[in-house]
């Protein structure tokens, strides 16, 4: 692609880098975004891109490059300035403060001084437009993450800009929320606005995007139209070889195998004004076997991995159980212990400690499984042999990295995740719980977890996953459960499953009776 003097571009970039220590995060990269164009940003994890988008929004300065906007040479020093200039960004990891309302974190990103009523009413009155229900009254700390996502996206939108820098936007999306999604973008489109999309969905990529530029390992690798395009092609440019399939080889005799996670009639009233109440959740999970649990961002799924994982203890005992013990009343130590692992939605802070280095978030999880192992007589900890393990699985998962044993919040956010999910692997437990396995992690490394996964399971482990991805769902699961507004459907076999029936019951369609069987048929 030329990137000659353009009267249509709105944002041209010419050798932009930054370098970070002996990394070249970004090198020499050249980009142009023209008026009323979707541009899609690809690449791996560690490629480059949220290093390059943090420039073009001034959280970050470069070392050495130049920005155009509208033909002319500018610098962007600040947030401030990009929002000025008329860039706006959703990022895929949130700068909200959870003990404020969602629209006083919308009312900070303004400069117009408008009540906070007003502000709201533009907010409630936007998301509902554009498919994306948002509460402006609801505190950001009950929210989940898909919930919070809506709110960077509808507090971007407020500010009119003229360039929408959109990171992964659809990963906690249903398909009919994308949908809508889709068309708010193709009208902002039509308007003359420019977007700038990253997204490791290839599909969506091929379906929105006008042209497409593809970094590797902090440089341009191609440009091109991703029209014409396979997502196989896509991926291929991006990682540099070919990325395998999953395969998931169906096993018979599932529904004979031992329940090594069982809920039993779970219930939980809501822990806030704004949570989910748990009603009457059944579930059983076997050896060998992998149920996802689908559903739009906030109808209890944060509150049934709480309930699983014993961040939530209940009163019922027997309401959980590991491999036939009661775990209700136990600590998430205490299921660890019986031979349980699990990977939370949100990575930073909630999976990973982001100012401890790798090793020691590992030693941070694994103290009481690992302990002989790890900590020594009298209590001394054994550095090198964690050490050891951590370096095992950042080969195991290819976790690119900067120095050898990082701080967690060092790492891009796929890189994070695949650390997080190979910690809990490596392990090799018998009931493995993930709340979105893949949430912004490349097609590679996406394909790799999601093979892990089915490898546990076919190993004799029994593995929950929860997921707003479908298309993930639907490639790893033998089952496919639905949970709307804290109520789970009866697991549907994947031979009997279909993106329409699972929509439908996302959408609150009731499932497990005879009488709605033709609702979904």
């Amino acid at each position: 692609m030329s990137l000659q003097e353009n009267a249509v571009n709105l944002l041209e970039v010419r050798g932009l880098t930054k370098i970070f220590g002996s990394l070249k995060a970004c090198d020499h990269i050249d980009l142009a975004i023209a008026k009323g164009e979707i541009h899609a940003l690809l690449g791996e994890n560690g490629a480059g891109k949220s290093t390059l988008v943090k420039m073009l929004f001034g959280s970050l300065e470069p070392n050495a490059g130049d920005i155009f906007w509208n033909g002319q040479k500018v610098g962007i020093p600040n947030p401030g300035a990009a929002k000025k200039l008329g860039i706006g960004m959703v990022f895929q990891h949130f700068s909200l403060f959870e003990a404020l309302t969602a629209a006083e974190n919308i009312a900070l990103s303004l400069d117009d001084g408008a009540p906070i009523g007003t502000i709201a009413a533009k907010a409630r009155a936007l998301s509902y437009s554009y498919g994306l229900p948002l509460d402006p009254d609801s505190l950001v700390g009950d929210l989940s993450v898909g919930e919070r996502q809506r709110i960077e996206i509808i507090r971007c939108l407020l500010q009119t800009p003229q360039l929408i820098i959109l990171d992964e936007p659809t990963s906690v999306l249903t398909p009919q929320e994308a949908d809508k999604l889709f068309e708010t973008l193709e009208r902002l489109r039509s308007e003359g606005k420019s977007i700038l999309y990253i997204s490791h969905r290839l599909e969506e990529v091929k379906r929105m995007c006008d042209r497409a530029t593809v970094l590797r390992h902090g440089k341009v690798v191609g440009h091109c139209n991703p029209r014409e395009e396979t997502a196989a092609s896509l991926a291929r440019m991006m990682v540099g070889n070919e990325v395998h399939a999953v395969v998931r080889q169906p096993v018979e005799g599932i529904e004979k195998a031992q329940s090594l996670l069982e809920v039993v009639n779970l219930n939980r009233q809501p822990a806030t004004p704004f949570s989910i109440p748990l009603k009457n959740i059944n579930l059983s999970v076997r050896a060998g076997e992998v149920i996802g649990i689908a559903g739009v961002a906030g109808n209890g799924q944060g509150e049934f991995f709480e309930a699983v994982s014993g961040e939530v203890l209940q009163n019922d005992t027997a309401s959980v159980r590991i491999r036939g013990k009661n775990a209700g009343g136990l600590s998430i130590t205490g299921r660890r212990l019986l031979g349980a692992a699990f990977v939370p939605e949100e990575r930073l802070g909630h999976g990973a400690a982001p100012r401890m280095k790798l090793s020691e978030n590992l030693l941070l999880s694994r103290h009481a499984t690992d302990g002989k192992m790890f900590v020594g007589a009298g209590g001394m900890v054994n550095s090198s042999s964690i050490y050891s393990a951590a370096q095992r699985i950042i080969e195991v998962m290819d976790v690119r990295k900067s120095a050898p044993d990082p701080e967690a919040a060092a790492l891009s956010g796929g890189n994070l995740q695949k650390f997080i999910v190979g910690r809990e692997l490596d392990r090799k437990p018998s009931v493995m719980v993930v709340n979105q396995p893949t949430w912004g992690v490349d097609a590679g490394a996406a394909a790799h977890i999601r093979q892990a996964l089915i490898e546990l399971a076919r190993s004799g482990s029994a593995v929950l996953v929860i997921s707003q991805d479908l298309d993930e769902l639907f490639e790893i699961s033998d089952s496919i459960a639905v949970m709307h507004h804290g109520e789970l459907s009866k697991p549907m076999p994947i031979a009997e499953a279909t993106f329409e029936k699972v929509g439908l019951l996302m959408g609150g369609a009731e499932t497990g009776h005879p009488e709605h069987a033709a609702e979904v048929a």
